[in-house]
């Protein structure tokens, strides 16, 4: 990748991103492959940012048919309820997406993610998945690590009107302008398993408690076989329960926690699509910021709640020294 130069089209094409980050960037990012699993309204507008951004191809996983739900936020399926016949989601959003830039290959893998192996996952230069249980998170997490080569990794969950994203970049490099001098920058990401398992007395004394309250509705879903977003309001007091058993553990305090955040996440089946775009857009800016080089990536979680407005960014979890 790094030794095949811009054609004149794509120079033409991408003057303008060219002049705000360098030829060499944008040769990145023309040049390099994405797979994106799960296609909610966050992550349409994800595939959105990085096709008009010129990366060099996106592979769309989702064999889901159309449901009411999954148009809430999402703009790329067809108006046209006869277009849907005999598609997945995934086959309907390539087909759309593909207009927003034509040097941008778009194309569609059929199958269960989970079922995948590390040399599929080989090809690509990020992974970003979404709309899946938290073990098959896990699973592909680990399948990126043992690739040959770094493959950046990301998970996106909206529910109602909240966001998170975590990021792993594994063992990252890269150079910065400091006043007049150019520095090497390394970070040290740990796997979505470590940061979710850190105990909840080493985290900040404020940390987001979007954080805590996701972390109880995963364990709530895992213990009842429920797949991602399979629950609703009723589930609330069972959900109570957990949080005590997990808070007693913990020995941490169940008003981190509160009854109405959590009772939206459980109802947060539709998306909103001012916050999908809001995650959408720095979901896109950190894939092109590791892909590219250029400028300090996230480390590790991001966190938005449109009842606030505000976006947190939180270092959770330590890696294991190798």
């Amino acid at each position: 990748m790094d030794g095949e130069e811009l054609t004149e089209q794509e120079t033409a094409l991408y003057d303008r991103q060219i002049r705000v980050w360098g030829a060499d960037a944008q040769r990145r990012l023309s040049k390099s492959h994405i797979l994106v699993s799960g296609l909610k309204g966050s992550v349409i507008e994800f595939c959105k940012n990085i096709v008009l951004a010129g990366v060099g191809s996106v592979t769309l996983n989702d064999d889901r048919l159309v449901t009411e739900g999954l148009l809430s936020a999402n703009f790329l399926v067809p108006s046209d309820p006869n277009a849907y016949t005999g598609k997945s989601l995934a086959e309907l959003c390539s087909d759309s997406l593909k207009d927003f830039n034509p040097m941008v290959r778009v194309s569609v893998q059929r199958g269960e993610l989970s079922n995948f192996d590390v040399d599929f996952f080989h090809k690509f230069d990020a992974v970003v998945i979404s709309s899946c249980s938290l073990s098959t998170k896990k699973s592909i997490n680990e399948k990126c690590r043992k690739s040959l080569k770094r493959i950046a990794f990301y998970t996106v969950d909206c529910r109602d009107s909240c966001g998170e994203i975590f990021v792993d970049l594994q063992d990252y490099i890269y150079t910065k302008k400091k006043e007049d001098e150019t520095i090497e920058c390394h970070i040290v990401y740990p796997t979505l398993e470590e940061a979710i398992s850190a105990p909840w007395k080493s985290l900040p004394r404020k940390v987001s408690k979007l954080y805590l309250a996701l972390r109880v509705i995963e364990k709530f879903e895992e213990l009842e076989g429920r797949s991602r977003g399979e629950t609703s309001a009723a589930d609330l007091p069972e959900v109570q329960k957990l949080r005590k058993e997990l808070c007693d553990t913990q020995s941490h305090a169940e008003s981190q926690i509160p009854d109405a955040l959590l009772e939206r996440l459980l109802k947060g089946r539709t998306e909103f699509p001012p916050v999908c775009a809001i995650i959408g857009g720095i979901l896109g800016q950190e894939v092109i910021k590791a892909i590219s080089g250029k400028g300090d990536p996230l480390k590790n979680f991001f966190f938005f709640d449109a009842t606030d407005g505000k976006g947190i960014i939180e270092d959770i979890g330590n890696p294991k020294p190798k």
